[in-house]
């Protein structure tokens, strides 16, 4: 797969358990650290966890397991480095704090019009 395809399959994992406010930031272009950023916000800890480990079983099972996994423990933001791929899943507060849109405010967001279920982005 692309790393944009594993963008995509990250979104639509993590739009299955109901993540909200879902983005897809092309970074390639600015960085080294990834070709897409991919963002997602929880509403609990629960689904923090649900969503991380939606996302980590879509990717695996299309032949990308994960590189490094970061912040299970505290439960408000899991980062899953697929190389290519990051995936940031946060609680709204551990978002806001980040603010990884305002800092990658130079990346080209991806259109998830045609990914999301009922072409509604979340």
């Amino acid at each position: 797969m692309t790393p944009k395809e594993l963008a995509l399959a990250a979104a639509r994992a993590l739009d299955s358990k109901k993540g909200i406010d879902i983005k897809v930031l092309e970074t390639g272009h600015l960085t080294t650290l990834a070709d897409y950023f991919v963002i997602c916000t929880a509403t609990s800890t629960t689904q923090v966890k649900a969503l991380s480990d939606a996302c980590e079983a879509a990717l695996k099972a299309a032949g990308e397991p994960p590189h490094h996994i970061e912040g299970h423990r505290g439960g408000t933001w899991v980062l899953l480095d697929f190389s290519s791929v990051v995936v940031h899943v946060f609680m709204e507060e551990a978002r806001e704090f980040y603010g990884l849109e305002r800092l990658w405010g130079d990346a080209r967001p991806v259109d998830l019009s045609e990914v999301l279920a009922a072409n509604e982005i979340k």
